[in-house]
């Protein structure tokens, strides 16, 4: 269907919707894995092109500029970072993956660029503050020393991180703007139970949460 009528209704509900969309495994809209029927696990298949240069510009042409958000994580090759650019749409920066030993990693703050969203973590992570406490003493020590000694504690202290990087937008779980531990987690990727669960109930929020998400967007040109 080269008019990607099915597509065209989705996005057009969305927009009806929400003001921004996240397109999840962007990849595949470049290329797909595709595995024949015969073959007994995933390791067999191969990729193989997608038309998604084809789709995205028949939803330009309907509907104008999209407000979509890339999820470019994963094995991204060159291509798949032209066809993102191409129809301006950010990628994502998990500050969860950034702090390794490595500083050209792409996800830490100084490696960010404007065409990206910066999050803390996401549905698929653990709580900022549950990952932390998982981390080994080293990893600790690495995060600290990249963003320096604080008054802050996490996950106070990669909010602050992610607001004043220079990517596009910054995305915040709401378990991390509570301070919440690895209890609250969302989804476990490759798991069956006890996902999608947790809920926000206003009455979560203490007197100091409200203020200092203020503050520090007024401080980060973010509001």
């Amino acid at each position: 269907d080269e008019d990607f009528l099915w597509w065209q209704q989705r996005i057009k509900t969305q927009l009806d919707l929400f003001d921004l969309i996240r397109i999840d495994h962007f990849r595949g809209f470049e290329a797909c894995w595709e595995i024949p029927a015969s073959c007994d696990t995933a390791m067999d298949g191969e990729w193989v092109k997608a038309p998604g240069d084809a789709l995205f510009n028949k939803l330009v042409n309907t509907f104008g500029e999209l407000p979509l958000v890339a999820e470019d994580l994963g094995i991204i090759t060159d291509e798949v970072t032209a066809l993102r650019e191409k129809y301006v749409m950010p990628g994502m920066k998990i500050l969860q993956f950034a702090f390794g030993d490595d500083a050209s990693n792409p996800y830490l703050p100084h490696q960010h660029t404007q065409d990206s969203v910066s999050y803390t973590g996401t549905h698929d992570n653990n709580t900022t503050l549950g990952w932390f406490e998982e981390l080994d003493d080293h990893t600790k020590a690495r995060i600290y020393e990249y963003l320096g000694e604080s008054h802050e504690s996490m996950p106070w202290l990669l909010i602050r991180a992610s607001l004043e990087s220079v990517s596009r937008l910054a995305v915040i779980p709401m378990q991390d703007l509570l301070s919440l531990n690895g209890d609250h987690r969302m989804n476990v990727p490759g798991t069956t139970e006890g996902n999608w669960l947790w809920q926000f109930a206003w009455d979560m929020i203490d007197q100091d949460c409200a203020p200092k998400m203020k503050y520090l967007n007024e401080l980060y040109g973010r509001s």
